[in-house]
């Protein structure tokens, strides 16, 4: 007796189908909303685990024992990580500070008053000054915030202290199992190996440009700036340097809003010398460091347009907060990369599916277009 092949259910037809598809897509947003708390420490353990998995490969190979070189590893990290920001926060902290107080200082003085008045029409603009803004009271103002900052930051310790604990916890296990965790996602995704080879490799490339390209230039420029700074006699140069470093992560600003003001603020006060080492020194070193290192660490790597680039990260801040700036660019990346293997795969089945898709493929290639990298 011939039994009858059974035959897989019709989407179309069978309810129970729908239900399936309703309860997973249900339990997708569930578990969604329990991995939003631990959203920050998974995205920076998946980039630390991205940008140092040469470092795991290497002590894999050496030690041919996989725990014990993700242990390595995350003690390493840990290690670098932990006395960068004891050391930043604690100096930014005092200088912030100390800077507010010679500031608060000099105004109640009068000192500012008096190398205004010095240069010849400025009398009006500082009796204009003086009627509209209250700066002592601003000023001492200025110092309780920050006073108030500071007291937050060590209230907040044991919160960051949690976070860090957590971000390097799934560091080890995102190094130690990366293989098999591959492997899961190949065996449950819709897509070929071919096509998730090309996405995470994607997405590997993206972190890796933004982290290269962008932060570590952007803390280069600041490095700089506030070296300059320090050398010029600058209080609060740490800080300086960092709000250097910030402002040079956003297009269209950079570190020149920070060390323009301040040559001309020298050269108000009559150092003319000093003026002009510090603007020749932004002008030469600074401003052209984003030039010549972006495209040496990033290469071809960010294979974005610089204004989606851009309206990546500054989006992704927004909806995610700090893991955004990972995030954002990741995500674009991901769309770009599913966008063309849609276009490819509808090209394979059917020449006559080009025209519907015309708008896509135009969309893909945008996305997708190389640029110089975000200036």
């Amino acid at each position: 007796m011939v039994r009858p092949v059974p035959r897989s259910p019709d989407v179309k037809q069978d309810p129970l189908t729908f239900v399936l598809l309703a309860a997973t897509a249900f339990a997708i947003y569930l578990c969604y909303q329990m991995a939003v708390p631990f959203l920050s420490a998974t995205v920076w353990a998946l980039t630390l685990a991205i940008l140092f998995s040469p470092l795991q490969g290497w002590l894999e190979r050496k030690w041919k024992k996989t725990g014990l070189a993700a242990l390595a590893s995350v003690l390493l990290i840990a290690f670098v990580v932990l006395m960068a920001m004891s050391f930043l926060g604690q100096r930014l902290i005092l200088e912030a500070a100390k800077g507010a107080g010679v500031i608060q200082v000099k105004v109640q003085s009068g000192e500012w008053r008096q190398a205004l008045e010095a240069l010849p029409g400025w009398n009006k603009l500082v009796d204009q000054i003086d009627q509209r803004v209250d700066l002592p009271g601003l000023i001492s103002s200025l110092a309780t915030w920050l006073s108030g900052m500071a007291g937050s930051i060590v209230q907040a310790s044991f919160v960051q202290t949690l976070g860090l604990v957590l971000t390097f916890y799934l560091l080890f296990f995102f190094l130690r199992d990366r293989r098999g965790a591959l492997q899961g996602l190949n065996a449950l995704s819709p897509l070929t190996r071919d096509e998730m080879t090309r996405l995470t490799a994607r997405i590997g490339d993206t972190v890796h440009a933004t982290v290269y390209g962008t932060l570590a230039v952007s803390s280069l420029q600041g490095l700089l700036g506030g070296l300059m700074f320090w050398w010029l006699g600058f209080s609060a140069a740490l800080l300086w340097g960092v709000v250097m470093a910030v402002l040079a992560l956003i297009p269209m600003l950079g570190a020149f809003v920070v060390w323009v003001p301040a040559a001309l603020g020298l050269l108000l006060m009559g150092s003319w010398g000093k003026a002009l080492i510090l603007a020749l020194w932004g002008m030469l070193v600074v401003g052209t460091v984003d030039n010549l290192l972006r495209p040496f660490l990033v290469g071809g790597r960010l294979k974005l347009h610089t204004v989606l680039a851009f309206m990546s990260v500054v989006g992704g801040l927004i909806m995610f907060g700090s893991p955004g700036l990972i995030l954002g660019p990741v995500i674009l990346a991901i769309t770009v990369v599913l966008l063309e293997i849609c276009r490819e795969r509808f090209s394979a089945e059917s020449p006559a599916a080009n025209a519907p898709l015309a708008q896509a493929e135009r969309a893909a290639s945008l996305l997708g277009r190389s640029d110089a990298g975000m200036k």
